[in-house]
């Protein structure tokens, strides 16, 4: 039995697409699983009810591989894991369709290519993020994620938060939220401290 699954990114975006491809395939609206959420989040309910449904000879179908992992080598994972089960996988619009119940070489192929292209993307990731760390040192930098508020940002938040304006507003006033807020605000609290600590050991001496 062929079972559809469909995705969107965002709750705003439409599944209509997905949807109409999945039906012109033959599978109908009760057999269709679909969740409004991005890729990057696990918490996708009807993803997991889809695996937890299928049994050994069913199909689950796609219009396209990336709706059902977050990148390359976790649809390769879903692949393996459900094959292992005895369960397909196929997909209708992929430039290179997969369609792992067709044991045909050039279907063989396809999946090799994959997983050419999942081991790739890995390698020339670290080769990027080395190259990035190489760039930050010779210039001096901290390696990392860039800070979102700056040492001026921060004051003007203190300040903001002394005049007994809401935590709320502040943070959508600088572009964050509540909690990277309030950790900026102790990190650089805990910070002065820190350097505040050796001036104190002289005034004791």
């Amino acid at each position: 039995m062929d079972l559809g699954y469909a995705r969107v990114s965002t709750t705003h975006q439409d599944l209509e697409r997905q949807l109409v491809a999945l039906g012109e395939h033959g599978i109908s609206e009760e057999r269709i699983y679909a969740d409004k959420k991005t890729g990057a989040t696990v918490d996708r309910p009807q993803f997991k009810a889809l695996l937890k449904y299928a049994r050994p000879g069913d199909t689950i179908v796609a219009t396209n591989l990336d709706r059902l992992g977050r990148n390359l080598r976790e649809c390769l994972n879903v692949i393996h894991d459900l094959s292992e089960r005895g369960v397909g996988v196929k997909t209708l619009r992929d430039p290179l369709p997969i369609d792992t119940t067709d044991t045909s070489g050039m279907a063989e192929i396809s999946v090799a290519m994959l997983a050419l292209f999942a081991h790739m993307e890995r390698v020339f990731m670290r080769e990027r993020a080395a190259h990035a760390r190489e760039v930050a040192a010779a210039q001096g930098k901290q390696p990392g994620r860039p800070r979102k508020l700056s040492a001026a940002q921060l004051a003007m938040a203190r300040a903001a938060l002394r005049e007994e304006q809401p935590v709320d507003q502040v943070a959508e006033a600088f572009g964050v939220s509540r909690a990277t807020l309030y950790r900026y605000l102790a990190e650089a609290t805990d910070a002065e401290q820190g350097a505040g600590e050796p001036e104190r050991e002289k005034e004791e001496r």
